[in-house]
């Protein structure tokens, strides 16, 4: 039973073991094609594990894994999973000009409706990559008719991060209805601290994730929301030996205990889809701009 009412966003982002910042450097994208694919296995186990808790969640999908198992497509959105994109090839966005970043994203939808046969409505950015850099892409996803958006760290971090961007949902654009959900971070004694998910929640003890879900929902009476990659349930993945020790920790560090862990956070709170969450979001930030406006 969830200790709380409050509903939190749940989401995936689908890509492959050997498609992550960490191994950039020594993969190159010329030989992903040849190595060997085992996202659908392991969403296959996400897919499992949500089917076993009751909940629903977003997968953030890459259009390359899409084009390549449309049958994994469909069957995210037959089980009532929301489908959004994580862009077409895990290109961060701060690499790309504004056009590069507008022809990224409609490939990558294009393969995405198509395969699942539904509207694409949400983005995130390959490594939270939207920040300071990038002025210019909230207005493309705004453009291309996107909802909202899930690609802002607000933390400073040497991968990521836009340390200046507010805690919560925002509206990024004036006068544009795209509503920006940042990952989420915890207070502590005065400093940002990341407690949305992903390596961070593998790495840390279950303990803090809880106390920290717990003190934005309750202290700050507001939705966090988690994020993990079908990789980190998948211990048994390809090793990338000459990766640089620091990216090897990161990425298979509790690769074994990630399952059992996220099962527990499942059954302690409440999770839905991440469009659920940003229509909830985006009423309340309606609410605050009409009393903004009867104040003046």
């Amino acid at each position: 039973m969830a200790m709380t009412m409050m509903v939190n966003g749940l989401s995936i982002d689908v890509e492959e073991w050997f498609q992550v910042g960490a191994f950039e450097a020594v993969i190159r994208r010329d030989d992903w094609d040849s190595l060997e694919q085992r996202v659908v296995a392991s969403t296959g186990r996400a897919l499992d594990l949500f089917a076993r808790a009751g909940v629903s969640g977003t997968f953030f999908t890459l259009g390359w894994v899409a084009e390549r198992h449309p049958a994994l497509i469909r069957r995210i959105v037959a089980e009532g999973h929301e489908l959004a994109s994580h862009g077409w090839d895990h290109a961060r966005v701060f690499t790309l000009s504004r056009d590069a970043f507008a022809a990224d994203l409609a490939r990558a939808r294009a393969v995405l409706e198509d395969a699942g046969g539904v509207a694409v409505t949400g983005y995130r950015a390959p490594s939270f990559s939207i920040d300071q850099r990038t002025p210019w892409a909230h207005e493309v996803l705004a453009e291309a008719g996107y909802a909202y958006s899930s690609s802002v760290a607000p933390l400073a971090h040497d991968h990521y991060g836009w340390a200046e961007a507010p805690r919560f949902a925002f509206r990024p654009l004036e006068g544009s209805d795209l509503i920006e959900l940042p990952v989420t971070t915890v207070q502590v004694g005065g400093r940002r601290m990341a407690a949305g998910g992903g390596g961070f929640f593998r790495v840390l003890p279950y303990g803090f994730t809880h106390w920290a879900i717990s003190q934005v929902n309750r202290a700050e009476g507001r939705p966090a929301l988690t994020y993990f990659h079908p990789w980190e349930l998948d211990p048994e993945q390809p090793r990338v030996a000459d990766a640089p020790l620091r990216s090897k920790l990161r990425h298979y560090t509790n690769l074994a205990g990630m399952e059992a862990k996220l099962e527990r956070l499942l059954k302690d709170f409440a999770w839905g889809r991440m469009d659920a969450l940003a229509a909830e979001e985006a009423t309340r930030l309606a609410h605050e701009a009409g009393q903004r406006s009867i104040a003046a």
